[in-house]
């Protein structure tokens, strides 16, 4: 007997080492398990229609019709390189997401309206604003104003890179003194945050367009959860920090499904 349930168990545990990893999903804010077929093309939650992360070239490709980089070549200053584990960070981040920072920058078209395109990867060292990321978002502005061309920023961040210390914070105040050049010109910004949007970047541009629109279930907030327990000795609702809630109270305009983004960005766009 002992013999069988010994064979049993090794069949069982060779049959389990067949099953591919990631076969079945939990989404994150519902809870619920699927196949990952389910996910379909735009990475959907099947039961609550959240949005799974996106890299920032897979969500170009399903947001626009034209695109060309610049500033690809803008990283992070070498007097950061010297810290060994940090530059080790960078370096993955950088193979991973074939991006020298944590946004990618370009300018855009959906239809025949061209527009300057900004969009942060999280799997970049969790899509934080460190020196590049604020000086390559400058430039974007910057060229923006120059060409009289409205811009859009697809914003996905845990916040400022404190690995680069006070010069990540002030990328908040350079990135909004672009923003602002921009408006005076007339030109319009129109800020799309995606899960999840916080720190830093909250605090500053993601929450600075003149038509701010999210995806459902986006987490938006500038502390986290137990930092803001932790204050107040309250505990906050569960969903004090979900666009839903957030558009309740004014801070968004919309709230726009992913696969209605591009056509909802191409009236805004027209508008403009």
């Amino acid at each position: 007997m002992k013999n069988n349930k010994s064979e049993e168990t090794k069949d069982l545990q060779a049959l389990m080492d067949k099953v591919p990893d990631h076969l079945f999903i939990k989404c994150p804010v519902c809870e619920e398990n699927f196949y990952n077929k389910k996910l379909g093309a735009y990475k959907l939650c099947p039961n609550c229609g959240y949005g799974f992360r996106l890299g920032a070239k897979e969500r170009i490709d399903m947001t626009v019709d034209e695109f060309t980089p610049i500033n690809s070549e803008v990283s992070a200053p070498k007097r950061f390189l010297e810290d060994e584990k940090y530059a080790g960070k960078l370096a993955k981040s950088k193979e991973l997401t074939d991006l020298n920072e944590s946004v990618q920058t370009g300018i855009a078209k959906i239809g025949d309206v061209e527009f300057a395109l900004g969009v942060m990867d999280s799997r970049f060292i969790m899509g934080s604003l460190g020196t590049a990321t604020g000086e390559k978002l400058a430039l974007l502005f910057e060229e923006a104003t120059e060409k009289n061309l409205p811009v859009v920023v697809f914003s996905c961040s845990g916040g400022a890179r404190m690995q680069e210390g006070i010069h990540s914070l002030m990328q908040m105040a350079k990135v909004s003194q672009a923003v602002s050049d921009h408006a005076e010109k007339g030109l319009l910004y129109i800020s799309v945050l995606t899960d999840p949007t916080t720190g830093g970047v909250t605090a500053s541009y993601a929450m600075e367009g003149d038509i701010n629109i999210s995806e459902p279930h986006t987490l938006i907030g500038f502390a986290g959860r137990r930092v803001i327990e932790n204050t107040i000795q309250q505990r906050p609702p569960k969903d004090f920090q979900r666009a839903e809630t957030l558009l309740k109270n004014g801070f968004l305009d919309a709230i726009v499904k992913r696969q209605d983004m591009k056509s909802v960005l191409a009236r805004l766009l027209a508008w403009n």
